[in-house]
């Protein structure tokens, strides 16, 4: 396997962090609130990422995600590639594809994702009934990705449907999704076929397994960002404060910490790397993905902790950008399963011996 970047992956990645870091300041985060920053995601758009990662994959996503994370910019980056972008272009119909995938590529069309929840209801003329009781992004998404019971996916309108505000940890611009007798657009097919038998309904459980794990292995990009962003800054005020005429850095126990920090931070990566590598290589990666979203899960737990932890008092002022970091880190701890639910899952899937090799 080789991580090392491609040409185009490497020039987005560089562009992406150059309009992250110019875009994304506390200033501007602190004006946010809670909402989407429409003027980066504006840029973003423009400057062609969203619709680069059609070309690059999803190790460059990944690569793209860490950069939003570093700097916990509010944009819904990551929600649309993955479940608009991606999600239409492997399993989309050409109909799909054709109209979709240019308007979620402009930004014009933002797309969320209400995974892993299946529990909306599919009527005889598909339309769908139900409730997600928080979905990220969805005050600013035009279209959601939903399940159904049978972990079919269709991509509902949000005009169409009932969207509620929501408050998370993290400020994710979230909602309530709620579905009463909602139009939906099955992916990747018509009712009909959706409704087709054995066949159809194994054909939507591995569009939902390939949603998700895509997910999984995006968010732990995200994941791998927001600690590395953390350990940055902790670095930088433990070299800059001190104590008794000695910087904090030069205490054992900091540069302990600091070390461990890391390290479970480069963990999050290269899970993260492994899983996006492989799924862009067309090779099985269902226990890489879930290998991922554990490491981003219980390590990144650790590494905001340490980050707050490092900052001592300054860590609960929430004018210290390293607060952004805690909170996204620990809404990401939760988010698409915790690190018991996904190790539950993944000796699961071995135990049942269809983990990958």
């Amino acid at each position: 396997m080789d991580f090392t970047p491609t040409e185009e992956q490497a020039a987005a990645r560089d562009l992406a962090a150059r309009i992250f870091g110019d875009l994304s300041t506390h200033e501007r985060l602190t004006a946010a609130g809670t909402g989407n920053d429409a003027e980066l995601w504006k840029a973003l758009c423009e400057a062609g990422l969203p619709a680069a990662v059609e070309d690059i994959g999803l190790l460059g996503l990944v690569l793209l995600l860490e950069e939003q994370g570093r700097t916990t910019a509010q944009v819904p980056f990551a929600a649309s590639c993955v479940y608009g972008l991606l999600a239409v272009s492997a399993h989309g119909s050409e109909e799909q594809r054709e109209r979709l995938l240019p308007a979620i590529g402009d930004g014009t069309v933002v797309v969320t994702g209400a995974l892993p929840e299946a529990a909306v209801r599919v009527g005889g003329s598909g339309e769908l009934s139900g409730a997600v009781p928080v979905v990220p992004w969805l005050r600013d998404a035009t279209h959601v990705l939903v399940a159904d019971e049978e972990h079919g996916l269709w991509l509902v309108r949000t005009v169409d449907a009932r969207c509620e505000l929501v408050e998370l940890t993290a400020p994710w611009s979230a909602g309530r999704l709620t579905l009463d007798a909602t139009p939906g657009e099955p992916l990747g097919g018509s009712l009909g076929e959706r409704q087709g038998g054995p066949e159809a309904a194994a054909a939507g459980q591995e569009a939902y397994d390939d949603v998700l794990a895509t997910a999984r292995t995006a968010f732990a990009g995200l994941q791998a960002g927001v600690c590395a962003g953390s350990v940055a800054r902790a670095v930088d005020y433990t070299n800059t404060r001190e104590q008794f005429g000695r910087p904090l850095a030069t205490k054992q126990g900091v540069q302990l910490r600091a070390a461990d920090a890391y390290m479970d931070t480069e963990a999050i990566r290269v899970t993260a790397y492994e899983a996006a590598w492989r799924r862009d290589e067309g090779l099985d990666y269902a226990t890489h993905a879930l290998t991922a979203a554990w490491w981003a899960s219980e390590a990144g737990h650790r590494v905001v902790h340490a980050g707050q932890h490092l900052h001592g008092g300054m860590g609960a002022d929430l004018d210290h950008p390293v607060h952004r970091h805690f909170l996204w880190g620990r809404q990401l701890d939760a988010y698409l399963g915790c690190g018991s639910e996904v190790l539950q899952e993944l000796g699961a899937l071995i135990v049942d011996g269809e983990g990958d090799a």
